[in-house]
């Protein structure tokens, strides 16, 4: 420990540090030992030729003195349990010569799991030489068969891979994790680029002729809906500069538009189109102009940004087909859109926001809208001078918008209004005089707010005149008169035209994500249909203050449809243009699957896929290590398999094939998302701002760019797919999501090509699995003592398989435990780490195809509950398995007892499940036997899964299935996932309600009596609170009468009353008694009410 700001003694820490540093790596730097030879001082022993074993290239030095302890030291880092103590053994062997001294001979027996079990060491004068020339000549055995480094220390199979993790500094998230993340450009599919959207800019080149493609989008709705606003909508087009795959036009969408409708739209080819530059710079400005109303983005199409990269435009069509394609384009809405005045009022362009000074505000609007004109109004006029968000209503939306003089002149004197007489059928707007019947369907813009609303009817039978409609629940006194009144108290405007029809409207929604399921759908009966349908909102507006929209209402509803279309058809290109980069025939949205992540919260994502992209790369690796290493042991193998499939290994095979341009990691936001010529709200606010917004992205790399973390807590950490708002052209993934996407396209391949495919992808990635002729051809000899094979009951173990091996050796290294005195027969842990990667992969592959609409979530829990040791145990001890394991151990064999004594008794008990916390853990021993097994069966049967499973599908029947998914108890507190424990405690917490169900029934009961008795549940404390202090009355008193019952069902009875100010007092009322405080006023509070109403009705 360091005293804190002591700096000596900090500067003393750091140089101790640095020391050992440097002491440590010239020791392991030093391999030239010559130099020490003259002044070395070696036992005489040593000095002997062929006493010593030196390793050339590093200098590792092993003598006599020093083998017999390195030789112990490599069999207590042999893989073992707590059953088994791994040391080496020593047999002596006398020889005696007639007349001579007596000479020595040792043999060596390592461990059943060693590399090799016996070795015979030389003839020595003395037991103790002779026990160290063995064991030199074994060491020197175990280096040439790379049990052994060349440091001459026991091999644990780590690796490069390793040393780089290690080199990370200390709480730094590590690649390959979920917290470390970092900057990606997002991706755009060359099929999109042209040069041609940079022409038609001045359209003074008539003569010019661009060759296009047009994609109709065609949409067709499922469901009903009474909602005419969500059928009528019109027709587009996409212009592309290029031809789009087949399997784009194939692919067909869900649009969720409504709870009771969805919409399947997909793009069809009308045909190849030439038009002229005049024809082009109309189309660009009319996509300018129907995009920046759609994605509420001001742009001028004189101005606005083109970017190659991204190059098609949004056409109109009207509803009949022509031969010609470009004969089906609606040019006569393109013109007028283009060429009217109206866009010369800003009410009518997108975000209307005005600023008049510091201590003043913008129009209304979410807190969305508050960010931004929060952002340009610090540009403007300075930091921190924008009010805040809850004080924005000191001024009147009215008075901001009229004195930034964008309403239209409303002072009319009394001869214009003598001369201005409206005939039937038409309605005075704040500009104009319009035909009433024109008006349905269509957009106006309040010009007292801002707001847009689509014109649902014309209320002839209503007018300014009319009394305002009183608030729900609400029971004083009128607070506006009528319409005219509300506007003028509220909004300072003097209606003019009262006599005027109002105009019924719904509010202009904004550009929402379409893929998203945004509803969620009942289960319960068909009497709750009512409360599933969506809700619609009208107001009442007077004409006079309205500005009618140049757009029509359909051509809106219809545009926004098409970000969400377009978000698909580019992502869909990017899953082609990766097709043809891997080069083999898969379906492009297979592959579009597995680049979608969850955190897209779309209808798909690549969670299923990677859950079994997960357990065969597992199996393929093991597989690949356990016969091409048939000498390394289990320990060696797992390590060398994790640096093979490990996610920071997967995430470095991603990078290097460029697969983050690729995959898909955020939620779809319109917002954010840049349509051809109208950029995101930061780009096109900020592109002329100060500098020092972009000063740090200005260093980043072009590739990616580090996320740092603070010290504080992660709060402020960025998820996958998050944007920086100084950053709109890249996003944040995290390493963990790149890994994940590998293993989803190994599923995805798996699935869809069978092994060749999946064996071309594996070989595109980089991930070596192939193996060479020799190896594939090889199989080691399994010689089994003759005294052995009669110890084993094959007729009965086999029996219980179901199979006949045909090299017997495998089952007996299966069943072998590495406590069994050494016999010359290996343990079962190198067929146990090949058979636990068939397993895993063969069980994960049946749930797979078994329950093919199964949520990812319940997929991966099934799995865990398939693929545990303790189900293997239980099948171990169902089929009497542990009956044939050979070992050496009594606690092994008092703790086999007892587990299957407890697996009895949970026979008796139908449902029972202990989770593995009864009183006896399942040996993990016996769940290895079932894996050693399966591996012995797929070696002998030539490596043929298809014979795993088919002796391993009844061995696990009955499999668990999603109706017997047993659930965990503590699995809240224990599960290492977010989202799994969350889930988890969702369904516990279900269960807890379910059980108090039946105890508040009788208070639910109660509480309908109470309804029955008092007519409306809207009376509470807070009505009584308003009556009160409209009257300019006190505040009511309550008092607790009576607090009883135990502890766990408390019931409280308040009492009420209150000084009127005419009356004196009322009755105290008592109410009835309740399971909280705030319950038993509000009963005391509707009696009083009661009260209240007959004295002053």
């Amino acid at each position: 420990m360091v005293e804190r700001g002591n700096l000596s003694h900090g500067a003393f820490l750091r140089n101790a540090r640095n020391s050992e540093e440097t002491l440590r790596k010239e020791a392991i730097e030093r391999t030239d030992l010559s130099h020490l030879k003259d002044t070395a001082r070696l036992i005489a022993v040593d000095s002997i030729p062929g006493t010593v074993y030196q390793v050339e290239s590093t200098g590792a030095v092993v003598s006599l003195n020093s083998s017999v302890g390195l030789v112990h030291f490599f069999c207590s880092q042999l893989p073992s349990d707590r059953y088994s103590i791994l040391r080496p053994e020593f047999i002596m062997e006398e020889h005696e010569k007639p007349g001579g001294p007596t000479e020595y001979s040792c043999k060596l027996q390592l461990p059943c799991n060693a590399p090799f079990e016996k070795l015979e060491g030389p003839v020595c004068s003395s037991i103790r030489l002779a026990q160290q020339a063995v064991c030199l000549a074994a060491c020197k055995k175990l280096h040439e068969m790379g049990a052994f480094t060349d440091m001459l220390l026991p091999d644990k199979g780590s690796g490069e891979e390793k040393d780089k993790v290690d080199q990370n500094d200390e709480g730094e998230p590590l690649p390959g994790t979920a917290r470390h993340r970092e900057f990606y450009p997002e991706g755009v599919a060359r099929t999109l680029q042209g040069e041609w959207i940079l022409c038609g800019r001045d359209g003074d080149n008539n003569s010019k002729v661009h060759h296009l493609y047009m994609y109709g989008v065609k949409c067709l709705n499922s469901g009903t809906s009474n909602d005419p606003f969500l059928t009528q909508v019109s027709n587009f087009a996409v212009l592309f500069g290029n031809e789009l795959d087949a399997e784009v036009l194939s692919m067909s969408m869900d649009l969720f538009i409504a709870r009771t409708m969805i919409t399947k739209a997909s793009l069809v080819f009308r045909g190849c189109i030439a038009i002229t530059e005049n024809q082009l710079a109309s189309l660009k400005k009319f996509h300018v102009r129907l995009m920046s109303i759609v994605l509420d983005v001001y742009v001028e199409p004189s101005t606005t940004p083109w970017d190659p990269s991204k190059s098609y435009l949004f056409i109109p069509m009207v509803s009949d087909k022509s031969v010609d394609p470009i004969k089906e384009i609606d040019w006569d809405l393109v013109e007028n859109i283009i060429g009217t005045d109206a866009w010369s009022n800003p009410l009518q362009r997108a975000r209307p926001d005005v600023y008049l000074g510091t201590n003043e505000r913008t129009l209304g609007g979410d807190r969305r809208e508050y960010g931004f004109g929060k952002l340009r109004h610090g540009i403007a006029f300075g930091q921190k001078s924008h009010p805040t968000y809850g004080i924005r209503g000191a001024v009147a939306q009215f008075d901001v918008v009229k004195a930034s003089g964008l309403v239209p002149k409303r002072e009319w004197d009394a001869t214009e209004m003598q001369k201005l007489e409206l005939t039937k059928g038409k309605l005075m707007m704040a500009d104009t005089c319009v035909n009433a019947d024109a008006l349905l369907g269509r957009i106006v813009t309040a010009v007292h707010s801002g707001k847009r609303f689509y014109v649902d009817s014309i209320c002839y039978d209503m007018t300014a005149e009319n009394s305002f409609p009183r608030k729900e629940g609400y029971l004083g006194p009128l607070e506006y008169s009528s319409y005219a009144d509300y506007y003028k108290q509220k909004y300072g405007v003097e209606l003019i035209f009262r006599q005027q029809p109002l105009l019924r409207g719904r509010g202009v929604s904004y550009c929402k994500n379409l893929l998203s399921p945004r509803f969620e759908h009942s289960d319960s009966n068909e009497g709750d249909a009512e409360e599933n349908v969506d809700k619609t909102y009208y107001v009442s507006l007077p004409p006079e203050l309205c500005l009618v929209h140049p757009l029509p209402g359909s051509l809106v509803r219809g545009a926004q449809r098409l970000p969400s279309i377009m978000r698909r058809v580019e992502s869909m290109l990017l899953a082609v243009e990766l097709k043809d980069i891997i080069n083999y025939p898969v379906p492009a949205s297979k592959i579009l699957e597995a680049l979608t992540a969850a955190s897209c919260q779309e209808t798909f994502c690549y969670e299923r896929a990677e859950l079994l992209g997960d357990a065969y790369l597992k199996w393929v690796v093991s597989r690949f290590l356990f016969l091409k290493y048939p000498q390394k042991h289990e320990g060696q193998l797992t390590r060398m398999r994790q640096q093979m499939v490990s996610n920071m290994v997967l995430y470095q095979y991603a990078l290097n094939k460029g697969l983050q341009s690729y995959i898909q990691a955020d939620r779809f936001a319109p917002s954010r998302w840049a349509a051809p010529g109208v950029l995101p709200v930061f780009d096109e606010d900020t592109k002329d701002g100060d500098s020092y917004l972009f000063d740090q992205e200005k260093s980043l790399p072009e590739d990616r760019t580090r996320v740092d973390h603070p010290d504080d807590g992660y709060e402020n950490e960025i998820e996958d797919g998050e944007l920086e708002s100084d950053a709109s052209s890249y996003r944040v993934l995290s390493s963990k999501t790149l890994a994940d996407v590998v293993e989803a396209l190994i599923g995805v391949y798996y699935v869809e090509g069978g092994k060749n495919a999946v064996n071309h992808l594996m070989k595109w990635i980089g991930i070596q699995v192939e193996f060479h002729e020799e190896i594939e051809s090889a199989s080691k000899p399994f010689n089994v003592p003759e005294s052995v094979l009669r110890s084993v009951d094959f007729d009965t173990l086999e029996g219980a398989l179901g199979i006949k091996f045909n090299d017997r050796g495998l089952l007996i290294e299966a069943m072998t435990h590495a406590s069994r005195p050494s016999s010359g027969v290996s343990c079962y842990q190198r067929l146990e780490f090949v058979g636990d990667a068939v397993l895993d992969h063969l069980i994960t592959k049946h749930l797979f195809f078994t329950y093919t609409n199964l949520p990812p979530g319940r997929l991966t829990d099934l799995r865990a509950a398939a693929v545990n040791n303790e189900n293997f145990a239980r099948v171990a001890v169902k089929h009497k398995l542990h009956v044939h394991l050979r070992h050496g151990s009594s606690a092994l064999e008092k703790q086999i007892r007892d587990f299957v004594k407890e697996v009895q008794d949970e026979l008796l008990k139908p449902g029972f499940n202990s989770f593995g916390l009864g009183d006896c853990k399942a040996p993990k021993v016996l769940g290895d036997i079932v894996e050693s097994i399966a591996g012995a069966i797929f070696l002998d049967s030539g490596r043929d899964t298809a014979a795993v499973w088919k002796v391993f599908q009844p061995l696990l029947h009955p499999m668990v299935t999603p109706e017997t998914l047993p659930m965990h108890p503590v699995g809240v507190a224990q599960n290492p996932q977010k989202k799994m424990a969350q889930k988890l405690a969702a369904r516990n917490a279900l269960v807890v309600l379910k059980e108090k169900e039946t105890a508040e029934a009788k208070e639910r009961s109660d509480e309908n009596g109470k309804k029955k008795r008092n007519g409306n549940q809207t009376f509470t404390r807070q009505t009584l609170n308003d009556i009160c202090l409209r009257r300019n009355w006190p505040m009511p008193i309550y008092r607790c009468v009576n607090e009883g019952g135990p502890a766990h069902a408390k019931r409280f009875t308040f009492a009420v009353r209150v000084n009127t100010t005419d009356r004196g007092w009322t009755d105290e009322c008592v109410g009835e008694p309740m399971p909280s405080v705030k319950k038993a006023k509000d009963s005391a509070a509707v009696l009083l009410l009661e009260l209240l109403n007959k004295q002053y009705s």
